[in-house]
């Protein structure tokens, strides 16, 4: 009898790689919004930022990864207090399972962090410098580089996003249940951001005030209203802000202020993300609309 050799079942394959990059961004900086043919993971080392895409739009703190999927919209926004350094790797792959990994960010266990860590040791190995040049078009590689170098790359990134994928289904079983248990807390956590969304809240803030943990609240809070916190908090500001900018009593500054924002920039950035136009641009448009 021969022996029967058996075929692999590839549940996804990186084909070919745009960028690898570790950036250390300044307070405030910005990126416009973007799209391209292949995928963009964005994991964050240091600090937190503010993200915007088609799937996802909140906070991405440190040691929490997102996935952008090929030809989706995205943008990123640094905070006024942090500068954050982030990993960013353009790769190809049309896997559609990866889909799973665009519409909330994943906290990275140890073992997650260290494969990362492995996949830039190699990238430095194969391609030339400089790793922190935005929108780089075309990363050139070694002439020469250690046996394997390039294939350990292809080969740990798709190990690494093979295991963000279990750890993302553990983590909906586990929401799920909990949810399930304390469907009436996230309505009251709901009511809370309604009557303070004014001041400074955060996650942390939140799970200390609720008695929860920061993964079990965002995807429970995803799943109940169809938004991340963040996303939902920055709506309610925009929406004050333009009941405000209506009223005519109040600059933009002091609307900035109320809202304990301590840059008008930060407030118009944010406005114009959302509300796909500049303050002023808004009350141009109410005011034609009512003439």
């Amino acid at each position: 009898m021969k022996f029967v050799l058996k075929d692999f079942k590839i549940d996804l394959s990186i084909t070919r790689l745009a960028n690898i990059h570790y950036f250390e961004f300044t307070t405030n900086y910005h990126t416009h919004n973007d799209s391209h043919k292949f995928c963009e993971l964005v994991y964050i080392d240091k600090g937190n930022i503010e993200v915007a895409s088609d799937h996802y739009t909140g906070s991405l703190y440190q040691t929490e990864m997102i996935l952008h999927g090929a030809n989706q919209n995205h943008s990123i926004i640094c905070n006024e207090q942090t500068a954050p350094n982030i990993i960013i790797i353009g790769f190809e792959c049309d896997a559609p399972i990866l889909e799973e990994l665009t519409y909330a960010p994943l906290p990275l266990t140890d073992e997650l962090q260290k494969m990362l860590a492995e996949i830039i040791k190699e990238a430095r190995a194969v391609y030339l410098p400089p790793y922190n040049i935005p929108n780089q078009k075309n990363m050139k590689k070694r002439r020469t580089f250690t046996l394997g170098s390039d294939q350990l790359i292809k080969d740990y990134l798709e190990i690494f996003l093979i295991k963000c994928l279990r750890l993302k289904a553990a983590h909906r079983a586990s929401s799920q249940k909990v949810f399930r248990r304390n469907k009436a807390q996230i309505y009251e956590i709901k009511e809370y951001l309604d009557e303070n969304f004014q001041q400074k809240i955060t996650i942390e803030e939140l799970c200390f005030l609720f008695n929860t943990n920061k993964t079990s609240l965002s995807v429970a809070f995803q799943q109940a209203f169809n938004q991340t916190i963040i996303a939902y908090l920055n709506n309610l500001r925009i929406e004050y802000t333009k009941s405000m900018l209506r009223e005519g009593n109040y600059t933009l500054t002091q609307i900035a202020d109320s809202m304990n924002m301590s840059s008008v920039h930060y407030l118009t950035t944010l406005f114009k993300r959302i509300a796909n136009m500049t303050p002023t641009e808004y009350l141009r448009t109410i005011r034609e609309t009512l003439s």
